[in-house]
This record gives C-alpha cells, structure tokens and sequence, in this order.
C-alpha cells in the first residue's frame, strides 16, 4: 500500500492553518494524494467518496468536531487528531494510542507523525469507540467567562467579554484592552486562557493573548519579528516565534 498512491483527509476550518498544514504535509509525504476539507461534514463525504486510508482532524470544526468526523469515517481510517489545546485530553489520545498533533503543529513533529502512520498503513487502525466517548466526556465545554471585573485607578468596573479585544501580562497584573478603555486585573494568563472561548482569544505570546477578529494586520519587521496591530487603537502586540504558524496567509 505504502508504495501507491496514498489518499489522506486534512479536515480544518481555518483557512490559513490548514493551507499550512497541507503544504508541509506534502514536503513530508510527497507520494501522498491530500484531500482538504474546511468543515466536519464535508470531511466526513470526502473522506467516503475517496476512502481516505489517513485522516488529520481539527477537534474543533463547525457543525460537526472531529470526534464527530472520525466516528463517521469508515473504520479502516487511521486518524490523527489536532488541537490548539494541550489539556486532559491528551492523556485520552496516549491511553487509546491514537496519535495527536498539538498546534501550531512543528515540522519534526509532524514528520514523527507521517513516519509513524506510513509504518501502520498495512494494519487495521486501533479501535476508537471507547476513546471517543472518553474524549467526549472530557470535551464538555466548560463554563466561559462573560465579564471581567477589573480596577481602572482607585475604582471597580464590570467589562463585558465581547468588548475585549486583548489581554497583556504587565508585572504582576494583566491588562485589559477594550473598545471602552483599559484596566487591570490580578487574574493571570494561564488563567484567563481556561476560561476564555478559544475559538475567539489566542495566545500569540507568553505575555498576550487578543481577540482573533480584533486583528487589523500582521507584520514582519527587518529583523524578522512578527507582531500584531488591533483594530481602531493602534497599539501593537508581539507574536512569539512559536505561534507566528498561525498567522500564514493573514
């Protein structure tokens, strides 16, 4: 099998990850055949239509996860699953030895990953019924944070979480930018992160964390560093090295 042809779903709905994503996997496995997929129930037809023998899936996909997709793909697909989240649930995947990918996924990591599937190919994938429920489980959402109570001088005020547009770890508190003004509170980054939809606020550095859709633009200095510049205020925030994959194609 591995000599052929080798068709393989790459199921994410973010467009610039996943043109990424498909490019490197490509370097890495040349001789394979990838078929894309920006959402769960496209991934799930292509992946029938084609009988894609390898699936990479985004756990968080529109309409339908992929824990939904990798339930309804025929059962001879090994699959790879990708998270923006190194939570409990990787305990799950390494217990059900079903490989993972954290994001933003690493080139030697994704190679491991190619290796080790290629190397499976021949066999029947590990069952999955009892990970996917485990995992299932796992994946309740948790409770999001809707307001923020934070200080701005000597007083106390109530921020919505739809007017934020970013988080920055200044000494010992974190700053609050919002379209009504700044504050401070004393909840950490770390923190905020667990509670926050990460689907709408990414961490792009070890001291920021902004609203995805609050972006204005991109950009990469003389020296190489990439930093980031919010929508009606200007201020510009760094992104570190290890999150500038998610930025391709912005």
């Amino acid at each position: 099998m591995t000599s052929a042809m080798t068709t393989v779903l790459v199921a994410e709905d973010e467009d610039p990850q996943r043109r990424a994503f498909v490019e490197l996997l490509g370097r890495l496995w040349p001789e394979a055949e990838i078929i894309e997929a920006a959402d769960g129930p496209s991934a799930v037809r292509l992946g029938h239509a084609h009988q894609c023998v390898a699936a990479f899936l985004d756990l968080r996909m529109p309409a339908l996860d992929g824990l939904g997709v990798a339930a309804a793909l025929p059962e001879s697909t090994h699959v790879v699953f990708v998270t923006a989240h190194a939570d409990e649930a990787v305990a799950a995947f390494e217990r059900g030895a079903i490989d993972y990918l954290l994001k933003p996924v690493a080139e030697k990591r994704l190679a491991e990953s190619v290796r080790r599937l290629r190397g499976r190919l021949d066999t029947s994938p590990a069952s999955m019924k009892h990970l996917l429920a485990e995992l299932h489980e796992l994946r309740k959402e948790p409770e999001r944070l809707q307001w923020v109570t934070a200080s701005v001088g000597d007083t106390v005020r109530l921020c919505s979480i739809d007017e934020i547009l970013a988080f920055r770890a200044q000494d010992k508190y974190t700053e609050v930018l919002s379209t009504t003004g700044d504050a401070t509170i004393r909840m950490s980054l770390k923190e905020l992160l667990s509670k926050l939809d990460p689907d709408e606020f990414w961490q792009v550095h070890r001291s920021v964390i902004v609203r995805v859709s609050a972006i204005e633009h991109v950009r990469k200095d003389a020296d190489g560093r990439y930093s980031l510049t919010l929508k009606g205020r200007g201020d510009v925030l760094p992104i570190a090295n290890s999150f500038r994959r998610r930025f391709r194609g912005m």
